[in-house]
């Protein structure tokens, strides 16, 4: 079989009817077996960043790497496709599991994964795929799912073998699938959300079905009391069985409704339906999915042990409380150069660690205040104060810098600002503030409450210090001043391009870095020395000169661009190549929607549209 090892600058390879090995550059491996195609085909394929039209996630769900599109679409194969996505495995895996979920036919399902360990922090999910869809990685409770038939059956939790449904015979007249995920709550975030130390919850039991809501006999559910409670010594006016089933906003305390049979360390009831099924649609994404997918959104039951009388409530903010991430936001310069500035949102428990790591190449205010966010949540960033964004930038709306939160990924962006005022003057003291923006699609509206603040501002997070110092001297006419050679462009509009003043914005980031990455580009020793001389008392002018001689004799040379990112990324400088890859598809972007909007090519409907949301650029550490 042939094996095929693909370079970063290309998105496409070949399958022949005799099958291939396939290993992609973004961490992909894929195997067609012989006869799985019958006609040659040309695969497509790219790793799309991860935002809320092109991602679904349940109410506990983690995402765990972006969202792989191969293409073409729904062209079934005659065997099944292997797929394996690379993925930082979550620390947390108690009663939860990985799964490579995919949109099929306007719906999202999951596949059977296999995991397969490369290193312990870095795991492989390999499924076997029909046809080629959207692809991504996500953990979530474990989930048992069986068939209910008219013999009847016996559903058991995996994760917490306490919990089970049992079907009559005679349950139902057609067969219906129904699945089970069990969600677990920390015993001490209950007592301090209530104040009680006495309080305690059993684990939380999400069901949801295929067919009609109503069986013909009663099902038994069986949950376990909750921690430290037995049969033999509880009150049973301080036990609570609460129901809540959606599109309702609250959760219903049922206990005078149904016979609670209680053992000695389960409670057992009985009940005639889950709910109506109630289903969520999702928007649109940027892809064009077409219509968007349907989500059934399950019945939930609770048992509570309190001795609080209303508990409706309660259990609401408790319900949010499972489903917020608490995170500090940071934003730190660069010592070297401050106008280089990094912004990441942190989980709190991650905050000492990563600070340790990054204050001896950056400095900054200390983090800012604990803030509760959700799976998949907007934020924004905004520089103001005198001090704005340098560059255009795909994820900058109007000035903007535009996050999505996912607990288990990098949220995190290094970009470049300046200013307008005089810093020779004085040094210009700004800031930069936090802003939410909108909540997924999944977080019910009851839920939204808990992301807002009480203030003028709700939307408001955060604001940490920037201070751009003082220019002294020569220092003040560095970055700006107009190299006396002539304007340039490198590359081409339709892979994208630099101009003179992109290529002066990367002169300006190098710093004493620059003769390693003249080095990297092949300029030779010896004009590296004399560059050296003739520039010995002006930094500035060794950088521009070194980089524009080098792109006079690339211009008109295919390749260059990509040349100049790989150099920046040889010479540790991954934000330098983030910031050129940025304006590059910018730029694409920009003459795509030109020769769409002049109708000199037609609207491909696997592109994004105009008016569709920008994706933030990949999140680098």
């Amino acid at each position: 079989m042939p094996r095929l090892f693909l370079t970063s600058d290309l998105d496409s390879f070949p399958v022949t009817p005799q099958g291939c090995s396939v290993t992609l550059a973004c961490g992909v491996r894929l195997q067609f077996p012989a006869g799985a195609t019958t006609t040659p085909i040309t695969v497509h394929y790219r790793l799309l960043l991860p935002e809320p039209g092109l991602v679904h996630l349940g109410p506990h769900d983690a995402l765990l790497s972006g969202v792989l599109e191969l293409q073409p679409h729904r062209v079934a194969f005659q065997q099944d496709v292997g797929l394996w996505l690379l993925f930082v495995p979550p620390r947390a895996r108690r009663c939860r599991e990985v799964v490579v979920r995919t949109c099929t036919d306007n719906s999202w399902d999951d596949l059977e994964t296999h995991l397969k360990e490369e290193t312990p922090k870095r795991l492989w999910a390999h499924c076997q795929v029909p046809h080629f869809s959207w692809f991504l990685v996500v953990s979530r409770p474990v989930s048992n799912a069986c068939l209910v038939t008219t013999e009847g059956t016996l559903l058991c939790s995996s994760g917490h073998p306490g919990v089970k449904v049992t079907f009559p015979p005679g349950a139902t007249e057609e067969p219906r699938r129904v699945s089970m995920q069990v969600v677990h709550m920390a015993s001490r975030e209950l007592q301090a959300l209530l104040g009680e130390p006495e309080a305690a919850v059993s684990p939380l039991l999400c069901l949801s079905q295929s067919g009609p809501p109503s069986f013909l006999q009663p099902v038994t559910v069986q949950l376990p009391l909750p921690s430290g409670v037995t049969g033999l010594s509880l009150d049973r006016s301080c036990l609570h069985l609460l129901y809540w089933a959606p599109p309702a906003v609250t959760w219903d305390d049922i206990t005078a409704q149904v016979v609670l049979e209680l053992t000695h360390l389960y409670a057992r009831f009985q009940v005639t339906h889950f709910s109506w099924l109630v289903f969520t649609q999702l928007p649109q994404s940027p892809s064009s999915l077409g219509t968007a997918p349907l989500i059934p959104s399950p019945t939930r039951y609770w048992l509570w042990y309190t001795t609080k009388t209303c508990v409706g409530g309660l259990a609401r903010k408790a319900w949010e409380r499972l489903r917020l991430h608490r995170v500090n936001l940071i934003a730190l310069q660069r010592r070297r150069d401050p106008e280089q500035v990094l912004l990441q949102c942190l989980p709190q428990n991650k905050v000492d660690a990563t600070l340790q790591r990054l204050l001896e190449r950056y400095r900054g205010p200390e983090p800012s205040d604990t803030v509760e966010m959700f799976e998949g949540e907007k934020f924004f960033a905004a520089f103001e104060r005198g001090i704005y964004v340098d560059a255009d930038r795909p994820d900058c709306v109007e000035g903007r810098i535009c996050f999505v939160f996912y607990s288990h990924l990098k949220n995190v962006k290094e970009v470049y600002v300046t200013t307008t005022l005089d810093r020779e003057a004085q040094a210009v003291r700004g800031q930069v503030s936090f802003y939410r923006g909108t909540v997924p699609v999944q977080v019910p509206e009851e839920a939204e409450a808990a992301r807002r603040k009480k203030g003028t501002n709700t939307l408001w997070m955060a604001t940490l210090l920037i201070k751009l110092p003082r220019l002294r001297g020569s220092e003040g006419h560095g970055w700006g001043a107009s190299p006396s050679l002539a304007p340039l462009n490198l590359g081409d509009a339709e892979n994208g391009f630099l101009t003179q003043s992109n290529l002066l914005s990367v002169a300006g980031r190098l710093g004493v870095d620059w003769p390693a990455v003249a080095l990297h580009l092949g300029v030779p020793y010896r004009e590296l020395q004399r560059i050296r001389h003739n520039f010995r008392d002006d930094l500035d002018g060794q950088i521009r000169h070194m980089l524009f001689s080098w792109a006079e004799r690339q211009a008109g040379q295919p390749g260059a661009v990509g040349l100049l990112v790989q150099a920046l990324e040889q010479s540790d400088r991954q934000d330098v190549a983030e910031e050129v890859r940025a304006v590059l598809e910018l730029g694409r972007r920009k003459y795509q929607d030109g020769i769409r909007r002049t109708g000199l090519v037609p609207e491909d409907p696997a592109l994004p549209s105009p008016s569709a949301p920008q994706s933030p650029e990949p999140a680098q550490a």
